[in-house]
């Protein structure tokens, strides 16, 4: 570790110290808003809970952990010389190259001189005599700035279900959301494996390979499509880079933020022999572009029937055992849930020492010291993992006391579910901007791409603010709420909404039911954002400004003005007709 990088850990709590901006968390959002202050000539303090950059992928360094998202697109697009210097290696990336890639843009770009690591923001509180924000974190730093900016994640507070008997386990337990930076030996061990989504489908068939028995507890069957992940060659990463700007801008106008080949044709205008060849061609190229296979897959049930059934088939393929096979069958919308992918995860039942218990009708009655009972049978285990997920969308916000004008806490005014304008601000709240929040695309695109167009955005706001010296700028509520009346309308045209998904908070017990991802496509979102801004920051109230400028200049979100293409623009406008283009 350098001299400068141990200074970031090892501060004296900072006491009065004023900034233009703080910025919570050291992720992909929070490095590059901080890169992009500062390059406006903003002095920004980063505070970050960590003991490094990178966030997610700082955290979560379960054995499997990889993107979904192809390598050569999850990475910043901003800088052409990054994208020339960094060579990723697989198709798709692991956790360890990925955390080594946000490590290389903070170094690449100096940005660690002002992030605080292993400091966690706890309150923020709104001075509206100065018009300032009051941030306090856990190490006793009080300091002061016009504007906070919550890099939270969407994916980052953990959800640990409160199992009775937790406490009386006698071995350890482990959440994939934050694993030990050493790692975890299970040799020889009789592991347990709470939760089938995401994290333990890409955890599962590595922990079977070392521990002795592997009990899987299955609520809810998920699924998941092959990865096919490979090595990159020199030659395809050359013929990437050699267009990279490209690719870039396909991408962008694509409803997911990243391109893929796509079959805007109706599944149910094919015949079954046309579906199946279509489906077991997309399913040999793998992944989350599985799902283009048709345009209407995720908003006609019908046609969602056919690629559901198609799925189950491969499953029942591939599980030898009739009754596991079945269990893992998923009975729900295919697609409704986050799509995952694998490597090797049905075949891993397959193993001797693997099993599979069901606890959607008969749940986990407690934790014992030798290990887990279910509907009276007691499973006995050495290590329990928790794949349990995340308080998703909000999470991050509830772990901070953020407090705006009149006394108003965000917990209050979230109470019966987010409330945002874009997903970039909420009223009442001046001055506070939220990077991918809820009512923006966020985790139904790509990660990088969403938190690139956010953060152009708010550098040019915040730039603008300074041009025309504004004090303050917050959402009007009456267009909070047409916002938040479209996001929930647009939802109600995909079959995503008719599940219950982490999506809608439905992995929580206790929480809303509200769909928080903006689902109508990442173009269209965009274009909604580039007309506000155009409109002289239409729906916004900018307060103690001296000068008047109705129309801003537009320069790091020039890049995110592309235009609407109809065969790009939605699935949703395309298959159901039915979206508004906002």
């Amino acid at each position: 570790m350098t001299a400068d990088a141990r200074a970031t850990h090892d501060h004296a709590p900072e006491i009065d110290a004023q900034f233009d901006a703080v910025v919570v968390g050291a992720g992909f959002a929070g490095m590059y808003m901080l890169h992009r202050l500062r390059g406006l000539g903003f002095s920004v303090r980063v505070y970050e809970a960590g003991g490094g950059v990178g966030g997610t992928w700082y955290w979560n360094r379960y054995p499997g952990a990889r993107c979904d998202v192809e390598s050569m697109q999850y990475s910043f697009s901003f800088s052409d010389e990054l994208d020339q210097q960094w060579d990723w290696s697989e198709k798709y990336a692991p956790q360890p190259e990925i955390l080594a890639y946000a490590n290389h843009v903070a170094d690449r770009f100096d940005l660690r001189r002002d992030i605080r690591f292993d400091t966690r923001v706890i309150a923020a509180t709104f001075d509206e005599a100065a018009k300032r924000w009051r941030i306090e974190t856990d190490r006793g730093d009080m300091v002061s700035a016009q504007f906070c900016i919550m890099a939270v994640g969407c994916l980052s507070a953990t959800n640990r279900p409160p199992f009775e008997g937790l406490e009386t386990f006698k071995g350890p337990i482990y959440h994939t959301g934050e694993w030990p930076h050493d790692g975890v030996d299970f040799t020889g061990l009789r592991v347990g494996v709470i939760g089938t989504g995401s994290s333990a489908i890409q955890s599962i068939p590595i922990i079977a390979q070392q521990a002795s028995a592997l009990t899987v507890f299955q609520r809810t069957a998920t699924y998941t499509v092959p990865a096919w992940n490979e090595t990159l060659t020199p030659e395809y990463r050359t013929t990437i880079k050699a267009d990279y700007p490209a690719l870039r801008a396909k991408a962008r106008a694509r409803p997911t933020g990243f391109y893929f080949p796509f079959n805007m044709n109706s599944a149910l205008e094919a015949t079954p022999e046309e579906r199946e060849r279509q489906y077991e061609e997309a399913w040999q190229r793998g992944g989350l572009p599985f799902l283009g296979a048709y345009g209407d897959l995720l908003f006609d049930k019908a046609a969602n029937d056919t690629i559901a059934e198609f799925a189950r088939r491969k499953i029942r393929g591939i599980v030898k055992d009739p009754a596991t096979a079945e269990l893992l069958c998923p009975d729900n919308v295919f697609g409704c849930k986050r799509l995952c992918v694998d490597t090797g995860y049905f075949e891993t039942y397959n193993l001797p020492h693997v099993k599979l218990v069901d606890v959607s009708k008969t749940p986990i009655e407690r934790f014992t010291p030798q290990g887990i009972a279910v509907n009276g049978v007691e499973y006995p285990l050495d290590a329990i993992v928790c794949a349990t997920g995340f308080a998703a969308m909000t999470g991050s916000f509830d772990r901070i006391r953020i407090t705006g004008r009149d006394g108003l806490t965000l917990a209050e005014k979230w109470q019966a579910g987010p409330r945002t304008y874009l997903g970039l601000a909420t009223s009442g709240f001046p001055n506070l901007f939220t990077i991918t929040g809820p009512g923006s695309p966020s985790v139904l695109a790509s990660m990088i791409q969403a938190i690139e167009q956010h953060v152009d955005w708010l550098a040019d706001c915040i730039g603008h603010l300074r041009d025309i010296g504004a004090a303050t700028i917050e959402p009007v509520e009456r267009y909070e709420d047409d916002w938040v009346e479209h996001v929930n309308e647009v939802s109600l045209v995909s079959l995503r909404s008719t599940c219950s998904s982490w999506y809608i908070g439905a992995n929580i017990p206790g929480r809303p039911r509200v769909f928080m991802p903006y689902i109508g496509g990442f173009p269209v979102y965009v274009q909604k954002c580039n007309e506000v801004m155009s409109n002289g920051f239409e729906g916004f109230v900018i307060d103690g400004a001296k000068t008047t400028n109705d129309a801003p200049r537009v320069g790091l979100t020039e890049r995110w003005r592309v235009p609407l293409d109809i065969e790009v623009i939605s699935p949703a406008a395309i298959a159901a007709k039915r979206v508004p283009v906002v």
